[in-house]
């Protein structure tokens, strides 16, 4: 009886053993981080000049620097960053190096201003604490949500100060599934507009894109996927002392 049980925990810790090894395999393998990925991309401002992030100049040269690589697949301005960058206009972030990056320019503006930087992989978010980050999709048929998830959309899609409308002819003819509502109709007006830059995005992960830049949520069906304007209130960045700068 004792052989046995010196035998039976002989081939647990063997199995252990096993498991431990495959997941710290996973962990070094699991990819580099966000930011070496956006360390490689350049900003493509001219060499060896100061340049300062603003309203007129910030979303266009972020998401234009934006290249497809293994780890970040989409970038997105949410509505609290752009409002802090054009409705507020209190974001500005100063870059002193000479050839920046587009690793420079989050590190800018998440160091100089209200606006932050989270990672939800493969999606990297500029927004502030008044955006919601979950809670806003919802799935009515299942087998179109598991297509959805395995299914590439093809090519970049980006996207600047863009309405309802723009978004659904950008993506005619490549997302999986149909977006509703239609454009010029009543519930879109309400969307923000969308700012942001993506490839090799599944089409759910398009649809969280569109929910994320939008400030809307969406619900999968069999044919379509419906969005609606998402009526969470966030809380708004404390104000030390004003003007901000």
């Amino acid at each position: 009886m004792a052989t046995l049980q010196a035998t039976g925990m002989k081939s647990l810790s063997k199995w252990l053993g096993l498991f431990l090894l495959c997941t710290a395999s996973q962990g070094v393998s699991a990819g580099e981080p966000w930011q070496d990925a956006l360390a490689q991309m350049p900003l493509g401002v001219p060499q060896g000049e100061g340049i300062e992030l603003g309203r007129t100049n910030c979303v266009p040269l972020m998401l234009d620097a934006f290249q497809s690589n293994r780890v970040v697949k989409a970038l997105i301005f949410m509505p609290g960053a752009t409002d802090e960058l054009c409705f507020f206009r209190r974001a500005r972030a100063t870059l002193t190096n000479a050839n920046p990056t587009l690793l420079d320019a989050v590190t800018a503006l998440t160091n100089q201003t209200f606006i932050q930087a989270t990672f939800q992989p493969p999606l990297l978010l500029l927004r502030t604490t008044e955006d919601s980050l979950e809670g806003f999709a919802a799935v009515k048929n299942e087998k179109t949500a598991a297509k959805l998830r395995q299914r590439l959309v093809p090519g970049r899609a980006q996207l600047e100060d863009a309405d309802w409308g723009a978004v659904r002819s950008t993506l005619k003819g490549k997302a999986g599934i149909g977006l509703r509502p239609f454009e010029n109709t009543m519930p879109s007006w309400h969307f923000y507009r969308h700012n942001f830059a993506a490839c090799g995005v599944t089409d759910w992960e398009m649809l969280e894109t569109l929910a994320l830049a939008g400030k809307t949520t969406f619900t999968v069906n069999w044919l379509t996927a419906d969005f609606q304007p998402d009526r969470r209130a966030g809380v708004a960045p404390k104000l030390e002392h004003f003007p901000v700068r």
